[in-house]
């Protein structure tokens, strides 16, 4: 059960320390930068997480429970980088009327707290909005590919799991 002279619990492993490592630079870029995030970006964490979840549990199990939970990594990635996709056409081809979220202060001033409070952990960011970039992508392009990649990897140590249970 080796792919590339690692275990397949070790590749789990590595992509939910990956997922860390991307979840801690997403908090990183809105706390201290100052970049707010979207709904989508928020969904895109929540993906983020369920795929860390699913590679921490597949880290520690063997045989068919390796196969089931890297499939299930695969189709959250997927989930995952259908979000990024999404969001990456909406700011290359922005519409004209975005409908992306309310900003926090306006949560705040028109909303009771009991009703403001889940809207803020909602995101507040415009999704067509590009705020940060590294090598010409933006935050949803860089998503989408880690997303790939997390996808084929779980399709990947699916099938060497499968062959050898």
């Amino acid at each position: 059960m080796k792919l590339f002279s690692i275990t397949l619990n070790r590749w789990m492993a590595l992509i939910a320390l990956a997922c860390i490592g991307m979840l801690a630079f997403g908090l990183y870029l809105q706390h201290v930068v100052g970049l707010n995030p979207c709904p989508m970006c928020i969904v895109q964490r929540y993906a983020l997480i369920g795929v860390m979840l699913i590679a921490l549990i597949g880290s520690r199990v063997q045989g068919w429970g390796l196969v089931v939970s890297s499939l299930l990594m695969a189709l959250m990635a997927g989930f995952g980088g259908f979000t990024a996709a999404r969001q990456s056409w909406i700011q290359w081809y922005p519409p004209e009327i975005v409908t992306c979220g309310r900003d926090f202060y306006g949560m705040v001033e028109n909303f009771p707290i009991n009703r403001a409070i889940p809207m803020i952990f909602k995101g507040s960011g415009d999704c067509t909005k590009v705020d940060w970039t590294f090598l010409g992508g933006s935050i949803a392009n860089w998503s989408f590919v880690w997303f790939v990649v997390f996808a084929l990897m779980g399709l990947l140590i699916a099938v060497q799991a499968w062959r050898s249970r």
